[in-house]
């Protein structure tokens, strides 16, 4: 058999979800089974946390033909597109059991016909994004019809080839998936070893330190100004067309807030020497805290080499020994105070005053030392998976084409 021309309607089955009452989901904390709503779906992933939306167990069974499998393509259908990048992501293991909820569309391939693996690559491509670009519609909420998914059409290979196709960018985004897990347990560590030594003060030596008003002997009750430089970004002229394709990294909240972890291996701009001394932004070395401070405020990462900054970000540069891993995370535990602290009409925005102005319990050099001892080797674990993940998804990228026209046989 050959390649044929076919819509998606008609090797897919596309289930769209159920109209749940809001007024019987249960909380994220409650037991009960997930359901899968248009905000959890992301750019490649289901989205749960303290927002998740759950319903009662005991209905699960009369809601079989909402259930979701492992495997299954999930495409949202309000506001399909946010920030460039497509709602598209696909049920994994950890997700189940959850449940399709209205105006999001399952996709499963037919038996036989189409590879639901395989279809995952299918939507994936930029193709079909900017077919889903074309059919959205709506101006105050953007969105799509069943019928016009279906009518997405493209080349199909023969369902043994499918499935071999599938199989081999499937182990891509094994090896991404993986990494990403690991990132995720090695930042959780590091959070839970911050909460336990000082949010509980359970540090190593705290049975033999007095603790006065909740601040241990040999600490100190100081401002981040005092532990830190913090400083601003600024707007460079984009008229000037030879400012820019240099070789200075140049940071925007949207790389920051569309990054998958804390390290950021790079940005999406490059910078000249010319472009950055015609503003004010300060090239900032590596190891500096990125903090997003405008619009969306608490957003983290770090670079392995220097980098400046636009509009929209605190840059913090820490000033003591040994300290960059505790105020890290210090800062990442003080996300909703500095939303609380931020002002503005048109977007809530954080100032350097305001920032420098906090203040914090600053611990022991000795406890400093030994915190940066533990967490210093998770977050250079954590930068090495980044760049691992990145060039396997770069690899996987630019095999994914070639793949899926037929131009590298299997």
């Amino acid at each position: 058999m050959t390649w044929q021309n076919v819509t998606l309607g008609e090797v897919a089955e596309l289930l769209i979800g159920f109209a749940f009452k809001s007024t019987g989901f249960l909380d994220a904390s409650s037991d009960g089974i997930k359901l899968v709503r248009g905000d959890n779906v992301q750019q490649g992933t289901i989205r749960w946390g303290e927002k998740a939306k759950k319903w009662p167990a005991e209905d699960f069974d009369d809601l079989s033909r909402y259930q979701l499998r492992l495997g299954d393509v999930i495409l949202a259908m309000d506001r399909p597109i946010v920030g460039g990048g497509l709602k598209l992501a696909w049920i994994k293991g950890d997700d189940l059991p959850c449940l399709l909820v209205q105006r999001v569309c399952c996709i499963r391939g037919k038996e036989d016909i189409g590879d639901t693996l395989y279809l995952r690559y299918v939507l994936s491509e930029p193709r079909f994004s900017a077919h889903i670009d074309r059919i959205t519609t709506g101006a105050n909420i953007p969105h799509i019809s069943g019928k016009d998914i279906a009518a997405y059409s493209f080349r199909l290979p023969p369902i043994d080839e499918q499935r071999q196709i599938g199989k081999k960018i499937a182990a891509y985004d094994n090896l991404i998936e993986n990494n990403q897990r690991r990132i995720q347990l090695l930042e959780e560590a590091a959070r839970r070893l911050y909460r336990e030594w000082f949010v509980a003060l359970r540090f190593p030596g705290h049975e033999r330190v007095q603790v006065v008003d909740g601040v241990p002997q040999g600490w100190k009750r100081r401002t981040l100004g005092d532990v830190c430089d913090a400083a601003g970004g600024a707007t460079p002229t984009t008229a000037r067309a030879d400012f820019w394709d240099g070789d200075i990294t140049w940071l925007t909240p949207t790389d920051v807030t569309h990054n998958e972890c804390l390290f950021l291996t790079d940005s999406s701009r490059k910078i000249t020497s010319a472009g950055l001394e015609s503003c004010s932004s300060q090239l900032m070395p590596a190891g500096t805290i990125f903090m997003t401070s405008r619009a969306s405020i608490g957003y983290f990462a770090m670079l392995d080499h220097a980098a400046c900054t636009n509009q929209g970000f605190i840059s913090v540069v820490p000033t003591a020994m040994h300290s960059r891993e505790f105020l890290l995370f210090h800062l990442m535990s003080r996300v909703e105070e500095f939303i609380s602290r931020s002002t503005g009409s048109t977007f809530l925005e954080l100032s350097k005053k305001t920032f420098r102005a906090m203040e914090c319990v600053w611990p022991s050099d000795e406890v400093l030392e030994l915190y940066s001892l533990q967490v210093g080797p998770m977050l250079k674990q954590i930068e090495v998976l980044k760049k691992q993940l990145d060039a396997a998804r770069q690899a996987r990228d630019a095999l994914l084409p070639r793949l899926m026209s037929g131009a590298l046989a299997v």
